[in-house]
């Protein structure tokens, strides 16, 4: 379709046609024949209408030459040169849209779906701004549904506790889904939401380590030492053979000091809060394939939130490092308050997520960072973040953060950032030039409706930085079958060597349960409930139970399930829920924590 023909002054990179097609909209694509270069993409930026005329001001995308490579024009367009509507297959030519990747949605006017590189992603960071009520959580949740549907683990910081919504189907029409070749899908199956209990019944309590170095403890401190208060720490500390909040407490008192006061009350403060825990949460927990792991922030004091994400990501961080989880995508929403820019704030977090930012790349660890006010997120981790979607900001501080970290970014797009309707982003890193798409509908139920607080780049390291393939390598822990197991007493060659007879054959079974940390007659026990009839399991090897009703002290479970490489024969389905195993329980008891695991069972014939 003819859209008109060029007027006016032309240049290289900029030109205008007067316009007479109706159709003629923002940000069209354009193809313009060129004598030397055959067609060339452009894009229409913004539409002139006075009295007389409309005319379209554009710019220049370029041409492909023989070898495929995407290249300026070195001469500029004849006047009167009729300017076409550019064909899709044109465009996907020279802008080299990938047709494999995470669906976050179609190309501006066109029905072109644009895909997310994920293994880009996932190992150069990604960054979604905008203003609060843009959409920023709306569009995280469209790339965590694409991204978990790949099975890759995630982990989400959420201050206000919206993404649980994840769980659940979208309420958006079926026929709007329909229109986008989408389902409602929830992902109950693969999150876990972490969090004080007393919030929402279904969440799960989060225990970090609470075994530390020294100098990790100053870091988590939520206030300013003096040199007399940290002094008088060290002291205790290195006499310390074990670091826990009781021992330092027991040292402090101990010395002969007016100003051990504060620093008492400041570590029966961290020790009241009962995030620490010998009995932690595994972090193959936390990480593992398909599933997404949401730490629940919300009604904590900012000081804790920085202090939980500060250990949690530093153990994760560790962990990954040693290939002792598989590679994660791990999101930071309100970003700006666990690593503010200098000058705007301190956090105990803000050196470990700029630590992951700059390095964890190597070590299959993505990153994405969402805030509403980009120019109060550190800089430095702004600047690693190789993609970004951007939806509306209108702050000058905010557009001039983003100006100054980003490639390709031109005046008009600048402009345009502060024009972009909700619903749509501009996409940066995924090819050479920035994107206008529309972003598609949620297939899961969007949780952010209640609360609006929604929303330089350096050189690439060489591809030897970082070789392995994120999603091969998540498969490849997957495989490995590592499992949160109740080991048998004895092993298998222990039980052969002890037997009296031959044995013909050995048969063993995988019995889902749940292990629960409780508080029951003033004393804090350890219980273990089988899922198939729900019963307290005092000793599996001799299959001895008891009645939830005729739960007594002696009936606590004296050993801890550990991950292991297990084989097995059969692995029995869960009959009964955690969930209600956890209500049944609470009637006797005071439940603090719980974990699902299995009971290694083995049938042995003679």
């Amino acid at each position: 379709m003819i859209l008109g023909r060029i007027v006016g002054k032309v240049s290289t990179t900029h030109f205008q046609f007067l316009v007479t097609a109706e159709k003629t909209r923002k940000f069209q694509f354009i193809q313009i024949q060129h004598p030397e270069y055959g067609f060339v993409l452009g894009q229409v930026m913004e539409l002139l209408r006075t009295e007389e005329e409309l005319t379209a001001q554009c710019t220049i995308i370029g041409y492909k030459d023989e070898d495929g490579r995407v290249k300026s024009i070195r001469t500029p367009f004849a006047l009167s040169t009729e300017v076409l509507e550019a064909e899709d297959d044109f465009i996907r030519s020279i802008v080299e849209i990938g047709r494999e990747g995470a669906f976050i949605g179609n190309l501006e006017g066109k029905s072109i779906p644009i895909t997310m590189d994920l293994q880009k992603v996932l190992t150069r960071h990604l960054a979604i701004l905008a203003k609060s009520g843009a959409g920023k959580s709306y569009t995280v949740g469209v790339l965590l549904e694409e991204i978990m549907e790949k099975k890759v683990p995630v982990l989400i910081i959420d201050p206000h506790g919206e993404y649980a919504s994840l769980k659940f189907p979208s309420e958006e029409s079926r026929e709007k889904l329909m229109q986008w070749n989408l389902e409602p899908k929830g992902y109950s199956f693969n999150v876990q939401e972490y969090g004080d209990m007393k919030l929402k019944q279904d969440l799960r309590p989060l225990k970090l380590d609470e075994k530390m170095s020294s100098y990790e403890l100053m870091k988590l401190l939520p206030i300013q030492l003096s040199n007399t208060q940290e002094a008088m720490l060290f002291s205790v500390l290195k006499d310390l053979t074990e670091v826990t909040f009781d021992n330092i407490v027991i040292g402090l008192e101990n010395l002969n000091s007016s100003a051990k006061w504060g620093l008492i009350d400041t570590m029966m403060y961290l020790r009241d809060l009962k995030l620490f825990s010998s009995n932690y949460t595994p972090l193959r927990e936390l990480v593992a394939p398909g599933k997404c792991a949401i730490i629940n922030l919300k009604g904590l004091t900012p000081e804790v939130q920085s202090m939980i994400v500060y250990k949690l990501l530093k153990d994760l961080f560790m962990a990954r490092k040693q290939e002792k989880i598989p590679p994660f995508f791990c999101v930071i929403e309100e970003a700006h308050n666990f690593c503010p820019e200098k000058g705007f704030g301190k956090a105990v977090s803000t050196e470990m997520i700029r630590l992951i930012s700059s390095e964890g790349r190597k070590f299959g660890l993505g990153l994405c960072v969402v805030s509403q006010r980009p120019a109060l997120v550190q800089k430095t981790v702004l600047a690693q973040c190789s993609s970004q979607i951007i939806m509306k900001v209108t702050n000058p501080n905010d557009l001039k953060a983003i100006t100054g970290s980003l490639e390709g970014i031109t005046p008009e797009t600048e402009d345009e950032i502060q024009n972009l309707p909700v619903g749509s982003a501009l996409v940066c890193g995924v090819v050479d030039r920035p994107l206008v798409v529309n972003i598609r509908p949620r297939r899961s139920m969007h949780g952010g409706q209640a609360v609006d607080i929604l929303g330089s780049v350096v050189e690439m390291p060489d591809e030897e930085d970082y070789q392995k393939n994120i999603v091969e390598e998540t498969k490849e822990y997957e495989d490995k079958g590592l499992l949160y197991v109740v080991k048998p007493k004895l092993s298998l060659k222990d039980i052969q060597l002890m037997s009296t007879q031959p044995i013909r054959k050995v048969t063993t079974y995988l019995i889902p349960a749940v292990f629960f940390s409780c508080r029951f007659s003033g004393m804090d026990m350890n219980f273990l409930v089988d899922q198939i009839k729900g019963k307290v399991v005092i000793d599996p090897d001799s299959d001895q139970k008891c009645e939830m009703s005729q739960l007594s002290l002696d009936s606590a479970f004296l050993r801890k399930p550990v991950f292991e490489n297990i084989e097995y024969d059969q692995m029995l389905e869960r009959w009964i829920e955690t969930s209600d195993l956890k209500r049944k329980l609470e009637e006797h008891c005071q439940v603090d924590d719980y974990k699902e695991c299995y009971i290694v069972f083995r049938k042995i014939e003679y």
